[in-house]
């Protein structure tokens, strides 16, 4: 994938604005894959998550149809640090394998200039440092309890997921690209756009070097 497509971490808090970037960014061509995408398909009847999540946290997180109740198992994680990290070992390397896959399979099909990887915990988990170039959404902690409480979270569960990722600081550290999405979806798509054809120029000045 090196030699047909710089590699992009795309990363930022919940509902810091990554989709906004994330389809800025496949509208303008790259080929993009959304993490959360992929574990829910993992977290599936039949996906390879789905056994050892049951066995880890037992069958009360199982609905009706045999599914995992993923706000059930959410309100597990959010209120256990342990819970949470044994859930992100069982699915970060899961996540990161069938990315690798979909990336490979979507290039071979569409040749791209930036293949994107959209996830959340990229700086958390050190997968940042596996990419070629970091960008970041950012935004304010209020602004990410007043996006999570109008999407339905009481401020209670909405704090509890933020405290549950990494500081603001510490992402802003280790990236290449910060991309405010405080403002309006005007100025975040225009910051995307101007960041992307900065990595299209990267992957031409490397093909050509």
């Amino acid at each position: 994938m090196r030699a047909t497509a710089l590699r992009v971490g795309l990363t930022g808090g919940i509902a810091s604005g990554k989709t906004t970037v994330a389809l800025t960014f496949r509208r303008l061509g790259a080929v993009v894959v959304d993490a959360d995408v992929l574990a829910h398909g993992l977290l599936e009847p039949g996906g390879s998550a789905h056994e050892a999540v049951v066995a880890r946290f037992g069958p009360e997180i199982l609905d009706g149809q045999r599914r995992i109740d993923r706000p059930k198992l959410a309100t597990i994680v959010f209120s256990d640090a342990q819970a949470r990290k044994d859930l992100e070992s069982l699915l970060h390397p899961r996540i990161l394998e069938q990315a690798e896959r979909r990336i490979l399979f979507e290039l071979a099909r569409r040749p791209a200039p930036v293949a994107v990887l959209e996830a959340a915990l990229l700086v958390e988990t050190g997968l940042y440092q596996r990419f070629d170039r970091l960008v970041l959404a950012a935004c304010t902690r209020e602004a990410q309890l007043q996006r999570l409480m109008a999407r339905g979270m009481t401020a209670e569960q909405a704090f509890a997921r933020i405290e549950a990722q990494g500081s603001l600081e510490s992402k802003k550290a280790v990236a290449d690209y910060v991309i405010e999405t405080e403002g309006t979806l005007e100025h975040t798509r225009s910051q995307s756009e101007r960041v992307y054809a900065d990595l299209v120029a990267e992957h031409a000045d490397r093909a050509a070097g």
